[in-house]
């Protein structure tokens, strides 16, 4: 939707952090474009225009505060949740599809040609698919130069940047000063690096979020469905290993219970992965959403009205890995929950590959199998029903030919189509992994017995219709109040 002026500046005025990551300010008369909250001085308003992201306002020209560090926020939670064409490609942006495969390779996986590409995301966002590409470049270089004791060459390739040079005016051009004096300034700051942790490889970084966060109950989901060795809860810190473009990795993210910010310590085996590691992890706990505008829709609704308030700032779990939360989905299906962690331990310390130490760092050393393992293995390892190992091989099969694109670059309502013409996959695990993988926001789930479980706890009706029909007031936030739901029923003991 187009950026309303009025309403912008009176967020820039009343310097309300809940606006960040929402639009970016540009002050005219000092070439500089900060978060709404920016603490300097409130400029005038003719002095002052407004831009979607902080691509487009580097496109105009702009440079980066350094002051409020306006690329240090959170996402859009429009960008995160809308399924159109723009938002779908700011999705791939994110993950480093541009850097990987270009913005050919953008259009091709998107389905379009890259000038109608182009030309929708520009006219939406106010940059093309290269200048924003190029601002996430800009934001991973500022990471590491400020976060690791790596020669500014080997940044410049990392970060993606195709020369030294570029790498230098890029970074000249977004924030005013040479690489060098962001390093002495993060030094300033916060003093330097920790040697044994640039020895091992570490980057310790805050992922930003608009508060309230649920971290308790993001825990006890990751906690309940941890598979041994994939992944891991120790209170309040949640590690797990990720399958990354160039090469494993594995994180500790530490959820705080009063802060505004996660810590993430990721270990990369290559640093161009530093990018995409982001923005999945960011997708995995849900840190673009504005819980504020959840729970007031919400807690509108007299019958979820206590619910949120026990709970605020509740989130949607995220995947890191489209092939594992298919997996996953598959083996839930009408067994327990325990079972299917079981289950799914089993499938992974089978045909998962175990990392060196070096990456593990003493936490979870396994990474969930590929679609080609599971393609050629997965008959032979799982256990249970043999309509199942059908189901899970032929959704392997379909991912490793390409038939089966399981990214965040999907629309929803193609990606459930495509699920549920595989053998096996019905509608909740569709939706499911529409919920999980791409953060719709607006899935209600009302066959999942846990969810109907908990609308009869709050005197709601239970029956699939009749909670479908009552749902119909809580869009476009149903898979808010789904999870809701989950946190108000019994234990899960069944799926559908």
């Amino acid at each position: 939707m187009p950026l309303d002026p009025e309403r912008c500046y009176r967020a820039v005025a009343s310097r309300d952090p809940r606006f960040d990551g929402l639009f970016i300010t540009a002050v005219r008369t000092t070439g500089i474009y900060c978060r709404p909250s920016c603490p300097a001085t409130t400029p005038k308003r003719v002095n002052v225009e407004f831009f979607a992201t902080a691509g487009a306002a580097q496109q105009h020209g702009y440079r980066a505060c350094r002051r409020c560090l306006p690329d240090a926020v959170p996402g859009s939670p429009e960008w995160n949740g809308r399924a159109d064409l723009a938002a779908r490609a700011v999705r791939l942006i994110a993950d480093g599809v541009v850097e990987r495969q270009g913005v050919a390779g953008l259009a091709a996986g998107l389905g379009y040609s890259e000038r109608h590409l182009t030309r929708v995301v520009t006219a939406e966002l106010g940059a093309g698919p290269l200048a924003l590409a190029r601002a996430h470049r800009a934001h991973t270089a500022r990471l590491l130069i400020e976060t690791t004791p790596m020669s500014m060459a080997d940044i410049a390739f990392a970060a993606g940047f195709a020369s030294v040079r570029q790498f230098n005016d890029t970074v000249r051009e977004v924030y005013a000063v040479p690489p060098t004096t962001l390093r002495t300034e993060a030094v300033r700051r916060r003093g330097p690096s920790p040697e044994s942790a640039a020895a091992a490889g570490a980057i310790t970084l805050r992922l930003p979020y608009r508060p309230p966060l649920d971290a308790d109950g993001l825990l006890a989901f990751f906690a309940t469905r941890a598979f041994a060795g994939v992944e891991s809860v120790d209170g309040s810190t949640y590690r797990r290993t990720l399958r990354l473009p160039h090469g494993p990795a594995t994180v500790a993210l530490d959820l705080p219970r009063a802060a505004n910010h996660v810590q993430a310590t990721v270990r990369l085996t290559d640093p161009r992965d530093l990018g995409p590691a982001v923005a999945r992890l960011r997708r995995l706990l849900d840190l673009d959403a504005d819980p504020v505008a959840v729970d007031e829709l919400l807690a509108a609704d007299p019958a979820l009205a206590p619910t949120v308030a026990a709970v605020p700032g509740i989130r949607l779990p995220g995947a890191v890995d489209g092939t594992e939360i298919a997996v996953r989905a598959l083996l839930g299906q009408q067994i327990s929950v325990a079972a299917a962690r079981t289950t799914g331990a089993g499938l992974a310390a089978e045909l998962g590959e175990h990392l060196p130490e070096s990456l593990a760092a003493g936490g979870p050393d396994i990474l969930f199998p590929t679609a080609e393992q599971l393609a050629e293995h997965a008959a032979d390892v799982l256990t249970g029903p043999e309509r199942r190992r059908r189901s899970v091989v032929a959704l392997a099969t379909a991912v490793a030919d390409g038939s089966l694109v399981l990214d965040p670059g999907r629309d929803p309502a193609e990606l459930r189509a495509a699920l549920t013409a595989l053998p096996g996959v019905g509608p909740w695990t569709a939706g499911y992994v529409a919920m999980r993988l791409l953060g719709d926001p607006d899935e209600l789930l009302p066959t999942d017995l846990a969810v109907r479980r908990g609308a009869a706890a709050l005197g709601l009706p239970s029956d699939q219709a009749s909670l479908a029909r009552y749902a119909e007031r809580w869009r476009p936030w149903r898979s808010y109040a789904a999870t809701h739901l989950w946190r108000t029923s019994a234990p899960e003991r069944t799926r559908p």
